[in-house]
């Protein structure tokens, strides 16, 4: 499928960081020594190279990599799995939600992870494959994640699963470092929570490359708003998600997928 155009451009990255850090825009033009409007101009993906340079260390962001996310400098690597993974993408409203299959090829075991706004591409996949659903776990439950759950459950009758955290009536829940077994593949759990009370990452060990399946953790380039807490949605982040393997997938809530090493290349919030 051809790649997804990025999820956040940098004044959307920019008024993140400003919400999280709880700076105003008078705040911040004192800090960066610009000007109010210039920072305004900035939130709005305006904003010139020098205001973006001059603002990116108080808000903790590096300058090389937002003014390269505002220059459209980048994309990353596309990354092709020759079996048992697949991303569908709907449309939610006026944005697009992804959600993910893997399955062992030789057991045809399969876990779903999300629903997206439609269930139909994860149920299309299951049936083309002759695949059986034995989980269905959720990074998140905000409604873009799960709206089409009910339809999911209509066709397969297999456990839902989320975060001891964030659970969901009538599903089960884990705590953290809970490990599945799906045919050869091995799915650990990671508490990666701030954007949701109980986010969670899914680390998933047995396919052509390592995967993470992040929710709205981390996006290529961006990461989720930090709606429960921004403070730990970054350190969950830096210390979980961006420990993993340089090579590991990034399988991100919305936007193209990535890895690790090109999120510490060229996300304005982490590179190093």
């Amino acid at each position: 499928m051809p790649q997804l155009p990025l999820e956040d451009h940098a004044g959307d990255v920019i008024s993140k960081a400003m919400r999280g850090l709880n700076y105003g825009d008078t705040a911040l033009a004192k800090l960066a020594g610009v000007t109010p409007e210039a920072v305004q101009a900035a939130r709005k993906n305006q904003g010139d190279e020098p205001t973006l340079r001059a603002i990116a260390p108080p808000l903790r962001l590096s300058a090389e990599a937002l003014v390269a996310l505002s220059l459209s400098q980048w994309l990353p690597r596309p990354v092709a799995f020759p079996d048992g993974f697949a991303m569908a993408t709907s449309s939610f409203g006026d944005m697009t939600v992804n959600a993910y299959l893997v399955w062992d090829t030789h057991t045809k075991q399969a876990a779903i992870f999300d629903t997206g706004a439609t269930a139909e591409p994860l149920l299309a996949t299951l049936r083309q494959h002759q695949l059986s659903l034995d989980f269905i776990f959720l990074t998140h439950t905000h409604r873009d994640h799960i709206a089409d759950l009910v339809t999911l459950l209509r066709h397969a009758k297999a456990p839902v699963w989320a975060s001891e955290r964030e659970p969901l009536a009538g599903g089960h829940s884990f705590a953290e470092g809970r490990v599945f077994e799906l045919g050869a593949l091995r799915i650990r759990t990671l508490s990666t929570w701030g954007h949701s009370p109980g986010g969670s990452t899914y680390v998933v060990t047995g396919l052509a490359h390592p995967l993470a399946i992040v929710g709205d953790s981390l996006f290529a380039s961006s990461m989720g708003g930090g709606m429960e807490s921004y403070p730990d949605a970054y350190r969950n982040n830096v210390e979980k998600i961006l420990r993993l393997p340089a090579p590991t997938v990034l399988a991100c809530g919305h936007g193209p997928l990535t890895t690790v090493g090109e999120e510490l290349a060229h996300n304005p919030f982490f590179a190093q």
